[in-house]
């Protein structure tokens, strides 16, 4: 019998400084990433002109996800995931550390900042797998939604709309003061995550540990087995393909293409993609309770749809600019409604000593799509046109819309909803200083 139940709004010890904590080493760490990003490629061609040189360097910080996310996501499952994540703050800072002195003592050598460039690659997976699934113990489920969100935020402002800005004017002032300002950041990143309250470690299962192997087998059968989160899976596999095509394209497209739009016109279209991912992390609660969960995750498709349909529909000419400009718009509203609502389901509905794996899982499946569908892309535009590329992922992205509304149905939203409900009764038995205060959960037509 519930004896006792605290004021919803009443959190636990230390559960409002974790989400601060986990939102502004976000913003720390993204924002170093970003202008490592920006220098070591340039520093690399300060060495050498050829572009297989220099685009080796975004392509060894880009391969861990490809080649190592399965096998991280098993060790996050495995070990303290703060520890996790501040041993790749410290790998990062030390990364950076030893290029920095090697540019102090005369200049880095090329495989040097290859190394760099994968250490720097393995330790943004540790982080990203590790960082999504501390939000759980971390904080508390009724605060899932609003720490989803504002993450989101940060990691899509630092990784695109601020990061790129910052990390070049920081290497036009000079590659020393640039990796400085990259290195003290992953170190303040480091110290923040020491300030987190609460165990960060999974329970050891009561059978014998597995080979690595199985527990990868096991994380990804765990996925392809649950209908809902398997189809997640291949529905943002699809959304993610269209937006790679379009980042490929656009900016030949627009820039010196048939377009035929300046630099700042093709700034114009990337600030709204980028303002329209800000917006919709800051309304996603909003339109949670307004439409529900579920409409709200299908403005997604509708963003993708028209990022890639508008280019395919409308002429191609600089008027034009503006219709594409708050297409991209829509589409970074919808992308990022969808980030956090998908993490708060993933969060809600995976066995915690799973979510290392399910994470690596999931991302592995959106990452692989990306680079097929900006080769797609490329090979339709250049066989075909322009307008046949586009129009071509936007068939895609109108397929998916009845495997969206044949799946996550109302039904199924509300299973995210009772998981919240069953989660809250045990913790109403206990005495209200120890419980966490959970919300009634909402219905599947409002769900949070």
């Amino acid at each position: 019998m519930i004896t006792s139940r605290p004021a919803v709004g009443v959190d636990p010890p230390g559960a409002r400084r974790n989400e601060w904590i986990l939102v502004v080493f976000t913003g720390t760490t993204n924002s170093a990433d970003a202008v490592a990003r920006i220098a070591l490629p340039l520093l690399a061609a300060q060495i050498s002109r050829s572009p297989i040189t220099v685009t080796a360097v975004a392509a060894l910080m880009s391969l861990p996800w490809l080649v190592a996310a399965l096998h991280i996501g098993v060790v996050v499952d495995r070990m303290d995931r703060r520890t996790l994540m501040m041993g790749a703050e410290t790998a990062r800072l030390l990364a950076i550390g030893v290029v920095l002195v090697s540019l102090l003592a005369g200049g880095p050598a090329l495989p040097l900042i290859y190394l760099a460039a994968l250490v720097l690659g393995l330790a943004d997976v540790v982080a990203g797998i590790a960082g999504v699934s501390i939000v759980p113990s971390a904080v508390p489920r009724h605060r899932w939604e609003t720490a989803n969100s504002r993450i989101t935020a940060l990691e899509y402002l630092f990784n695109g709309f601020v990061g790129q800005p910052i990390g070049g004017f920081l290497v036009a002032i000079g590659f020393v003061l640039a990796l400085s300002v990259s290195g003290i950041a992953y170190a303040v990143g480091a110290a923040l995550l020491l300030l987190l309250i609460g165990n960060f470690k999974v329970a050891a299962p009561e059978t014998a540990r597995r080979s690595v192997n199985a527990d990868i087998r096991e994380g990804v059968s765990f996925l392809w087995s649950h209908r809902l989160l398997r189809t997640m899976a291949l529905l943002i596999a699809i959304m993610a393909g269209c937006w790679a095509a379009w980042l490929a394209l656009i900016p030949v497209y627009a820039v010196g293409g048939p377009l035929g739009l300046d630099e700042r016109q093709y700034g114009f279209m990337l600030t709204c993609l980028g303002a329209g991912g800000i917006i919709g992390t800051t309304v996603v609660g909003r339109v949670n309770r307004w439409i529900g969960r579920r409409w709200s995750m299908f403005t997604d498709i509708i963003g993708a749809f028209a990022l890639v349909a508008t280019p395919a529909l409308l002429p191609a000419q600089p008027s034009s600019a503006w219709p594409i400009g708050a297409a991209a718009f829509v589409a970074g509203v919808g992308g990022t409604m969808w980030t956090v609502n998908s993490r708060f389901i993933t969060q809600s509905l995976v066995p915690a000593d799973m979510l290392g794996r399910y994470s690596a899982a999931s991302r592995l499946v959106a990452w692989g799509m990306t680079p097929i569908a900006a080769m797609l892309a490329g090979v339709l535009a250049q066989a075909f046109s322009y307008r046949v590329a586009f129009g071509t992922f936007a068939v895609l992205c109108a397929l998916l819309i009845y495997p969206f509304f044949k799946v996550l149905t109302p039904a199924q939203m509300a299973e995210v909803d009772a998981v919240t409900a069953a989660a809250a009764s045990p913790a109403a038995e206990q005495p209200a200083d120890d419980e966490d205060d959970l919300p009634e959960p909402a219905d599947s037509a409002g769900s949070r």
